[in-house]
C-alpha cells in the first residue's frame, strides 16, 4: 500500500490499481453521507478528480495519484457511502485503474512516510 499527501491510498495488483482515501481522510470528514465514483473507461491523468465524496462538515474531491483508464467503480457506495468510515482502507475503496507507470506506484509515500507526514500535520 502506498500514500498521497492528499490521504488517498493505493494498492497495485500487476497493472491494476485501487485506490480510496486512508483512515485519517475519513476521520477528518466525519460521517460520509453521499459519494460519487468515476465512470467505467474514464481516463484520469495523476491530479484529476476520481471520486467526490460528501460528509456532514464538507464536501471533498479525491483526487487520482497515477494515470490509467478506470476497469471498476465502487458503485456499491452510491447507496452505502457509509462503508468510507467503516473501512475507508479496505471496502471503502473508489476505483481500480488500469495503469502504464508502475514507477509512479513505486513513487508514492510508504506506510512509515505517511506516517511521519502525518506527524508534521
Amino acid at each position: 500500500m502506498r500514500f498521497t499527501k492528499d490521504h488517498e491510498w493505493v494498492v497495485l495488483d500487476g497493472d491494476v490499481a485501487t485506490i480510496g482515501i486512508t483512515a485519517y481522510a475519513a476521520e477528518q470528514l466525519g460521517d460520509v453521507v453521499f459519494v460519487e465514483v468515476p465512470e467505467v473507461g474514464r481516463k484520469l491523468t495523476p491530479g484529476d478528480g476520481l471520486a467526490v465524496v460528501e460528509s456532514v462538515k464538507a464536501a471533498s474531491d479525491v483526487y487520482s495519484p497515477l494515470a490509467g483508464e478506470v476497469t471498476e467503480a465502487n458503485t456499491a457506495l452510491t447507496g452505502q457511502p457509509d462503508v468510507v468510515n467503516a473501512s475507508p482502507e479496505g471496502e471503502g475503496w473508489f476505483a481500480k485503474l488500469k495503469i502504464a507507470d508502475v514507477a509512479a506506484f513505486e513513487a508514492l509515500m510508504d506506510r512509515a512516510a505517511y506516517e511521519d507526514y502525518l506527524g508534521t500535520l
